[in-house]
């Protein structure tokens, strides 16, 4: 085991290799074939929902958080917009300070919406440690993993998807398959992040919060994200990719479901929930009272002139 920061993550990969394993041993109880096979790539879709379901109080926290920071945009850019220009200490301090007390106004911050990748970045980077250790573990040149040990491990780096094997990575495999393989899998895991991003921005924040330097660093971010992702693919096994793959997708639905069911007031999700309830009530009968006061809409553009008791009589 190396010395350092990867000794902090030593418990993680033992989690990890416990619920992969568990995992395993449940499949292959339902009827699939033990040994290296399609049960161990099912073994890490069972690990992303495993650890999801362990975050979806957080991820109903990250929901209230990001609802805050979208309501609180209108009022944030008139804080900007009061001390722009202004870079004095004093201008600084009292900015800073009105931003504070908004933020414990909402009851948000603006890290709350990373706490969930924050959250899942150690458990990435022990399963990544965890696969690409499966050839040494597999020849006795690593120490066992918790329950990975060497048969175990060989079995684990022998199990293929689509022909390429779970520790394979880009950048050191010779097999032209596998790298055909590792390009479709970074293709789905950057395009998956891509639109997880967009749902978000483009579906459930109000108009105001489209707006402003808040605005363009999330718009920044929509295409950076996945660019990274990219980018930095060809350096995780196949194994990760299908990890961090899967996991977009439970992103993806779990969002869809927040997002129809609950969304953020004044988003384009709303207008759309609004519009539903309204056929469906109209579908019913069910008419919205009109109230004693009311009177027919003016045509816009013009205001109504006041008149004279006097003018009103009958000549």
């Amino acid at each position: 085991m190396d010395g350092g920061i990867f000794a902090l993550l030593y418990p993680i990969e033992w989690a990890v290799a416990w619920v992969m394993t568990g995992s395993h041993a449940l499949f292959t109880t339902l009827g699939l074939p033990d040994g290296p096979g399609i049960a161990w790539v099912l073994s890490i879709v069972a690990l992303v929902i495993v650890i999801r379901i362990v975050l979806i109080p957080l991820f109903f926290k990250q929901i209230k958080a990001s609802r805050g920071m979208q309501l609180m945009q209108p009022e944030m850019q008139a804080i900007q917009k009061k001390y722009k220009g202004k870079t004095d200490p004093a201008s600084r301090e009292a900015m800073t300070r009105e931003t504070m007390e908004l933020y414990r106004k909402h009851g948000t911050n603006p890290f709350a919406s990373c706490l969930p990748i924050l959250l899942q970045s150690p458990i990435f980077f022990a399963l990544f440690r965890v696969l690409n250790n499966l050839e040494r573990i597999s020849t006795g040149a690593h120490a066992p993993i918790g329950p990975i040990d060497q048969h175990v491990a060989a079995d684990i780096e022998s199990s293929t998807l689509f022909g390429a094997q779970l520790s394979d990575v880009f950048r050191t495999t010779d097999s032209t398959v596998s790298r055909l393989v590792v390009i479709g899998l970074i293709i789905a895991m950057s395009a998956t992040t891509f639109f997880t991003q967009r749902q978000l921005t483009m579906k459930n924040m109000p108009k105001a919060a489209l707006e402003g330097p808040m605005a363009s660093t999330q718009k920044m971010m929509l295409y950076m994200l996945p660019l990274i992702f990219a980018i930095s693919g060809v350096n995780f096994p196949v194994g990760v990719l299908i990890y961090w793959t899967v996991t977009n997708i439970w992103s993806m639905g779990q969002q869809f479901y927040t997002i129809k069911r609950m969304p953020a007031p004044g988003s384009e999700a709303e207008r759309v929930l609004n519009e539903k309830r309204a056929r469906k009530a109209a579908a019913k009968g069910i008419v919205a009272e009109e109230t004693p006061d009311e009177q027919p809409e003016q045509p816009r553009g013009q205001r109504v002139q006041p008149q004279r008791k006097n003018r009103k009589k009958k000549g």
